[in-house]
């Protein structure tokens, strides 16, 4: 496993030791701010046609399985079916004990792939928006990476936030990275079916690539007629 990511494994094991199962544990300031992530993320869903079976979703940096709780308490455990990895052998032994019925998996994905089109869709939520004393150019290759990686193995489409530059001051612990950026490397190197919401009241924002383009119904060759 790659010691890139080292210094976030350290910093959110730190937060988890403190902290326990909960937000703070993966180092968010409060539930409901996460709340709006994951329901911001799993709008990626809207990408997937109807199938027989709940659609199998990736978390990607999954931490002590917060995403399972948050399905559990907004009714929507049946959604999905649920695969969890994370780099920290911490953090995954946190979620199997309160999530023994899931699977969670100690993984980098980037230097052990997971099969090509293994998973419907992959998320990861607060995996790219710190760098606690990575350079930025390092934490761009890192992230490109495994967004990279993320997207071969899923078969619909991907979903990831980052902190934005659009604010009055970047902060050096965080992970701020452009629009313009995030876009021109997912379009050159992941999928041109992209969209970008910065819409949900945080100081960041989260990407989206799909594999097909995300087009409404087509009402006929005739809607104009009268």
């Amino acid at each position: 496993m790659s010691n890139d990511w080292l210094p976030l494994q350290t910093h959110y094991e730190r937060c988890l030791r403190q902290h326990g199962a909960s937000p703070s544990g993966v180092d968010w300031p409060n539930a409901a701010d996460l709340e709006a992530r994951f329901a911001t993320q799993l709008t990626v869903l809207s990408g997937i046609g109807k199938t027989g079976e709940p659609p199998l979703v990736l978390d990607i940096g999954c931490g002590p399985g917060l995403l399972l709780d948050w399905l559990a308490t907004t009714g929507q455990a049946d959604r999905i079916r649920y695969r969890g990895v994370d780099i920290s052998s911490a953090m995954v032994e946190a979620a199997r004990a309160r999530w023994p019925e899931h699977f969670f998996e100690v993984r980098d994905i980037v230097s052990s792939p997971l099969p090509t089109v293994s998973v419907d869709v992959a998320i990861m939520n607060g995996v790219l928006t710190e760098r606690r004393g990575i350079s930025r150019e390092d934490m761009i290759a890192m992230a490109e990476s495994l967004v990279l990686a993320a997207f071969q193995a899923s078969r619909h489409g991907i979903a990831f936030n980052a902190m934005s530059r659009h604010v009055d001051w970047e902060r050096e612990d965080l992970f701020h990275w452009g629009y313009d950026e995030v876009a021109s490397f997912l379009t050159r190197s992941v999928s041109r079916h992209i969209a970008f919401r910065a819409d949900y009241g945080l100081y960041e924002f989260t990407a989206f690539a799909w594999r097909d383009a995300q087009r409404p119904e087509a009402l006929g060759t005739t809607w104009w007629q009268r």
